[in-house]
């Protein structure tokens, strides 16, 4: 199985959004079994909160559920239980590095590096450009896909 966590500032945007995106893809090809995907936030001033709204309206629009969601912070122990953990920008890795430390198993990695345009994806919460990040997430999830061999 692999175990794949996705991390940004609050986890109420983008990092749910790439968590329900790569659900999705995976359901659709029929390989969710052998992925557990999961996410979390650096902070600590979203936790229990749910899907940002327009995040939430633009997943439903285009068939992704996300409710029930609660965002959460990431745990120290969660370098051991992921095979990869993905941020979303300079400021996440930042702070991985500052959780995690050293990284010897070659674990993180920012989203957009897994496409041909390596670069941060930027929080619809300040830019409300939230077509441009799921454009970026989608990305981001097919080429995490391919680099995995799906």
């Amino acid at each position: 199985m692999i175990r794949v966590l996705f991390i940004c500032h609050g986890s109420i945007c983008r990092s749910p959004m790439a968590k329900y995106v790569l659900q999705d893809m995976v359901e659709k090809r029929g390989i969710a079994q052998e992925f557990y995907i999961d996410c979390a936030a650096m902070t600590y001033e979203e936790i229990g909160n749910p899907v940002y709204p327009p995040v939430r309206q633009l997943l439903n629009e285009k068939g992704i559920d996300c409710s029930g969601y609660g965002a959460r912070h990431v745990r120290r122990d969660e370098y051991r239980d992921f095979d990869y953990i993905i941020g979303m920008d300079a400021e996440n890795m930042h702070d991985l590095s500052h959780e995690f430390g050293p990284d010897p198993d070659n674990k993180i990695f920012r989203l957009l590096d897994f496409t041909d345009r390596p670069r941060d994806i930027d929080d619809p919460w300040y830019t409300r450009k939230f077509d441009i990040c799921y454009n970026d997430v989608l990305r981001g999830c097919e080429g995490l896909l391919k680099h995995l061999g799906y």
